[in-house]
């Protein structure tokens, strides 16, 4: 079994790992389909809240695209734990020797929950540090632009072009990631003047609103694209994220906990009221 579908409240999401099947490319691990209630066109494309990136600044930028997109050629599998929950286990990598697990929980009436965990197995990222990066990819919605807070109030994202000043920092965040120069571009690599202050951003899609949500700043960073890697005219566009680990220790584990949202639109004391919300359930 590499994917299966599960119905909670107003939401019905496809989850599966990097297997194709009919309707579904491989190499795209996360929410394959996710729809609502009062919207069956999916949300995504390809797939949402899939772990595409592995990085070091130095071997996914030399290496072939296997490299560049470890998580999306490296084997997983696909466990289902419940009617309302899932588990996407990798075990460690060719190249970077790293095993992650990954699991969604569909939460009534809108809600996804998401916990990720990783474990490096050897000292192999050249620059010392651990970058993870997921893609979200979205159906051609009418605004491509995210929207966060950046401490005096909301900001509205844009990327002009793929690669164009792509990933937002948080107001605090001091670490300088090393990239092996002359090197392939990336949206890791290319950073907004725009900060965020908490850890949430949004989008809409029609008339619903997708919602995004961390249980932490640290090492949290946003990323955009508005054409998911195609040309400027491509509809498709992509609302992801990044996770670094600045330092690490061989088999010590780290991760976070995310939320999603996908609901009919709401006003932006809704939004921010949805992340305290979830927040205070944190233990």
């Amino acid at each position: 079994m590499a994917h299966e579908t599960f119905q909670i409240g107003d939401l019905t999401a496809v989850i599966g790992d990097n297997e194709a099947y009919n309707g579904h490319r491989a190499g795209y691990n996360g929410v394959h389909r996710l729809t609502h209630r009062t919207n069956p066109k999916s949300l995504f494309t390809v797939a949402g809240l899939n772990l595409e990136h592995i990085f070091d600044g130095e071997q996914e930028l030399r290496g072939d695209n296997k490299v560049f997109f470890e998580p999306r050629h490296a084997p997983m599998t696909f466990t289902k734990i419940s009617e309302s929950e899932a588990e996407l286990h990798q075990p460690p990598t060719p190249t970077f020797h790293l095993e992650s697990w990954t699991r969604f929980k569909l939460v009534a009436p809108h809600y996804i929950d998401m916990t990720f965990r990783c474990k490096p197995h050897q000292h192999a990222f050249t620059h010392g540090y651990i970058g993870l990066f997921w893609a979200t990819y979205i159906d051609a919605p009418e605004n491509k632009s995210i929207y966060f807070r950046d401490g005096t109030g909301w900001v509205q994202l844009c990327t002009q072009t793929h690669y164009d000043e792509s990933t937002v920092l948080h107001v605090n965040d001091k670490t300088e990631l090393k990239f092996a120069p002359n090197t392939r571009p990336a949206l890791f690599k290319s950073l907004s003047p725009l900060r965020f202050s908490d850890p949430l951003y949004y989008g809409f899609f029609g008339s619903h609103q997708y919602i995004l949500m961390f249980d932490r700043t640290d090492g949290i960073r946003f990323s955009h694209s508005p054409s998911g890697g195609g040309p400027p005219s491509a509809t498709q566009t992509a609302w992801d994220w990044q996770f670094i680990i600045p330092d690490y220790e061989v088999a010590q584990e780290y991760g976070y906990r995310a939320r999603v949202a996908y609901r009919e639109r709401c006003s932006r004391d809704e939004v921010f009221q949805e992340y305290k919300n979830w927040r205070a359930t944190l233990k």
